[in-house]
């Protein structure tokens, strides 16, 4: 007698992947307020009044709740423990809880020469709703990542983390190419946080729909398991995330993962601000130029994922990554290297990178990490993550106000004119953070090889 073919909801090419459609448009959303304030800084300079050091200490905000209140780990535990249904509404309705407070900050005049902990009370409730939305969207995050593995396990796993990757980088680019427009279009600085809000409750209502999805699948796990002998899955124990810390290969990828981003996502807060003042582009136009980053992920993260899934070469893909990623912050550094062609060139390049390291280093958790502890594993990443999106930003703000200014701020007719910048020293900074992240992608490497985690190993099991 033949064995009965295994045919769960996840052997549907159709099922499986508009399920990642679901989920990802969600993220968009999440992504598109993330950086929907990169392109207003000068706007916020003028219009509000804020300084650097204010805007890095806004933008940092982002981590605050996840690092310092540990809710990022918490949202671990309850996603391994909950389930991705509970988790990833829970998610989505603390994003639109912290863009709504965001936007009351931005758009009402309530506040104004208000202070609130040493800082004006605009710029810390701003701030506030934009911590209570970083946990929405972490969490979030680390929720679609273990629903990408519970649908895509052995079969296109990294080109499903690519394709989500890029459809959430199509948001940070709407966000940098549109925000800055539609502010000085609608001469309101708060309209672009409007449209997140609106979209975010869009997102909310995609993640739901999902739900169902979700329990047909367990249903037909739940089927198609019915008359084997199955062992009953190891449930998640909070003993576990010792097992998880002793693991010196999730430290090196924890490790690279935070040095890695705090090079990109801190720069991009500050790139339409860098085209302004170092390569003289308009700011109504600023936002273009960083926004050819994550449209060139779009196409790039799905297509080293895809490579990744068939050729393997997981870590040498990272190293790769580093490398462009130092070569580019570099190349920002030089002060007479100032044409924005160049700069056109050098963020395209900085989008190649961008798309190497993703593509290679979520999908290689599961080969490091067992199933059980996938949740908590990822939070864990996202929240050492998080201490870097929290520090860096604001390291770059204070930077900007302390060594960077070359003509102070000005007002004349009543019109105020934001200061003037020199970025070398910020980009410095941003090269030293690819040359560390370069380092942990070689010692990734050497765990590998002596460990046989399988990272240089094709993920599409034949």
């Amino acid at each position: 007698m033949t064995e009965r073919i295994r045919q769960t909801l996840r052997e549907s090419k159709t099922a499986r992947w508009t399920a990642l459609g679901v989920v990802a448009f969600t993220m968009l959303c999440g992504y598109y307020l993330a950086d929907v304030m990169a392109p207003l800084k000068p706007l916020l300079e003028s219009q509000k009044g804020w300084s650097s050091t204010e805007y890095g200490f806004f933008t940092s905000a982002y981590g605050w709740f996840n690092v310092f209140l540990m809710m990022l780990i918490l949202g671990g535990i309850i996603l391994d423990k909950m389930g991705v249904r509970f988790t990833g509404m829970m998610a989505a309705m603390i994003m639109v809880i912290g863009t709504a407070v965001k936007y009351y900050a931005i758009s009402t005049h309530s506040l104004d020469g208000m202070m609130l902990f040493g800082w004006k009370a605009q710029v810390m409730v701003a701030a506030l709703g934009y911590a209570t939305f970083g946990v929405g969207v972490e969490i979030a995050g680390i929720t679609v990542s273990k629903i990408i593995v519970k649908w895509f396990k052995g079969k296109e796993m990294a080109l499903a983390m690519g394709l989500e990757m890029a459809t959430a980088r199509m948001g940070t680019a709407l966000a940098l190419s549109t925000s800055a427009p539609i502010a000085q279009a609608m001469h309101d600085v708060s309209v672009p946080i409007l449209i997140c809000l609106i979209m975010l409750c869009i997102g909310l209502i995609s993640f739901f729909l999902y739900t169902f999805m979700d329990k047909k699948l367990d249903a037909s796990i739940v089927a198609d398991n019915k008359g084997r002998e199955v062992e009953p899955e190891e449930e998640f124990k909070l003993s576990d995330i010792k097992f998880i810390f002793m693991n010196k290969g999730w430290w090196y990828i924890a490790i690279l993962c935070v040095l890695f981003y705090s090079a990109v996502f801190p720069f991009l807060k500050y790139a339409s601000d860098l085209m302004v003042n170092k390569f003289g582009v308009k700011e109504s136009l600023a936002g273009l130029i960083p926004s050819l980053l994550p449209f060139g992920t779009m196409i790039l993260t799905p297509t080293f994922g895809n490579l990744y899934d068939r050729k393997g070469k997981g870590a040498s893909i990272m190293i790769l990554g580093a490398i462009l990623l130092i070569l580019v912050h570099a190349m920002f550094a030089i002060p007479f290297f100032n044409n924005w062609i160049f700069a056109i060139f050098l963020i395209i390049v900085l989008g190649i990178g961008f798309s190497l390291v993703p593509s290679a280093m979520w999908p290689s958790v599961p080969k490091i990490i067992p199933e059980k502890q996938l949740g908590t594993a990822y939070a864990m990443i996202f929240w050492v993550q998080n201490w870097g999106l929290m520090g860096v930003p604001a390291l770059i703000g204070w930077v900007l106000d302390r060594y960077c200014i070359i003509v102070p701020r000005q007002e004349v007719d009543g019109i105020i004119t934001p200061p003037t910048y020199n970025y070398t020293i910020p980009m410095l900074i941003f090269m030293s953070l690819g040359f560390l992240a370069l380092i942990f992608a070689f010692l990734l490497k050497a765990e590998d090889k002596k460990k046989g985690y399988g990272l240089e190993l094709p993920n599409i099991q034949k």
